[in-house]
């Protein structure tokens, strides 16, 4: 067996779409995303499981009904199950997604930005 990090500067490079999630690993029932965003997301939930945010390049705003919580380059942020939440980035932002296997990026929601959710690179 041979054992290899996962860089994830590399992986960014691969793609270029946004609001596209993109696996990079799995961890027992979890599938670890990156993707790039840029504008706003549609508001929506994931009813049964709670979402990691991590901002590894950029800023992103992750908007609730009562307020928003603002990540910064290395900070992150849980949002809980059932949270209704709409992420925004001004401009573009890397970010790494923790979440169930077979999580769909716009959660209860099905619209234009509903990305496959089975995308390896």
């Amino acid at each position: 067996m041979t054992y290899q990090p996962i860089n994830l500067r590399e992986k960014f490079y691969k793609f270029s779409a946004h609001w596209s999630p993109k696996i990079i690993a799995q961890m027992n029932d979890y599938h670890i995303k990156v993707a790039k965003v840029q504008g706003e997301f549609v508001w929506h939930s994931h009813p049964e499981a709670d979402e990691v945010f991590l901002v590894v390049q950029g800023r992103l705003e992750i908007h609730f009904r009562d307020g928003a919580v603002t990540l910064r380059e290395g900070e992150m942020y849980v949002v809980p199950k059932g949270v209704e939440h709409k992420p925004v980035a001004e401009e573009e932002c890397h970010i790494l997604l923790v979440e169930p296997a077979g999580t769909v990026n716009t959660g209860d929601v099905l619209d234009e930005k509903t990305a496959p959710n089975n995308v390896w690179i």
